[in-house]
């Protein structure tokens, strides 16, 4: 890792990352694509070690409360986290100014904070979100290598679920001759069914691929399954979207299920519910000098 002082922490759209890289070496990330100019190795985390201080200064200035959300370019609760903490004092700062959070992961680590996630949606809204992609365990462990299984994972939403917080998976992405069968596919809507979330965000049975993620999705392939790399590239070449043959069906699959469990599968809806800012309690109206 290296760290630095970084100038703002806040996106346009309010989303932060504390981290700016990842150790969990999932195979598909799509992270690593050279569009985001990342200028350091993917694994040498970049630390935003002021990020607390950041996020404090700029919550301090909003008119309005929202959501703010984190985890959509790098997990917040990657192995770093348990050193440094600064997604727990990110938390920290969004409970004390009573703003909404949308927080995405594939850790179990995030129970660790369970008391500050609580007390947020206590006071506004919460919202975990939990990417899910295979139902099989051995194949998770070679798919995404240095993160919580998808049981592991399973066993966070149900805490959600009995905390009275609500949670959204990301069922993303499906890889074509890998894990774009049936029986996957159900066995993750089982999970979902069973820990009640609210939505699922699917954008279709299969993945993207950019110029730098494309290769290390490639390489992995090569040693996980012989023969695979050669399979995608007479199909997809160089495509940017990769959707599974499988695609028609298992979405028709989807969409039934999440209709019959009263589960939002609308990826706009899903992206609404998130952006939604919600007030539980009296709120401290928030003057034009502060």
């Amino acid at each position: 890792m290296h760290k630095v002082q970084a100038q703002g922490i806040l996106s346009a759209q309010n989303g932060m990352n504390m981290y700016r890289g990842c150790t969990h070496r999932c195979i598909y990330c799509d992270s690593r694509s050279k569009c985001y100019q990342m200028d350091h190795d993917f694994e040498d985390v970049q630390v935003k070690i002021n990020a607390p201080e950041l996020l404090d200064q700029a919550l301090r200035k909003k008119r309005k409360k929202c959501m703010i959300s984190t985890g959509a370019m790098g997990d917040p609760y990657i192995h770093l986290e348990e050193q440094l903490q600064l997604t727990r004092r990110c938390l920290e700062v969004i409970c004390d100014h009573g703003f909404g959070l949308a927080i995405q992961t594939k850790s179990a680590r995030i129970l660790r904070d369970l008391d500050l996630l609580t007390a947020i949606n206590e006071k506004t809204k919460c919202v975990v979100q939990i990417t899910l992609t295979t139902y099989d365990e051995e194949l998770c462990k070679v798919l995404e290598p240095n993160v919580s299984t998808t049981k592991e994972r399973f066993e966070v939403l149900k805490i959600m679920r009995d905390r009275g917080i609500p949670t959204l998976v990301w069922l993303d992405p499906i890889l074509p001759w890998i894990n774009d069968t049936e029986e996957n596919l159900r066995g993750v809507m089982d999970y979902c069914i069973a820990a009640q979330v609210h939505g699922i965000i699917c954008f279709g049975m299969g993945l993207t691929l950019r110029d730098g993620n494309r290769e290390y999705f490639y390489a992995q392939l090569d040693r996980h399954f012989p023969g695979m790399k050669e399979r995608y590239m007479a199909k997809y070449g160089k495509l940017y979207q990769v959707v599974s043959p499988r695609n028609e069906r298992l979405m028709g699959i989807f969409r039934e299920l999440c209709a019959k469990n009263d589960i939002l599968s609308s990826v706009q809806g899903c992206f609404d519910y998130l952006r939604q800012f919600e007030a539980k309690g009296p709120q401290q109206m928030s003057l034009p000098w502060t």
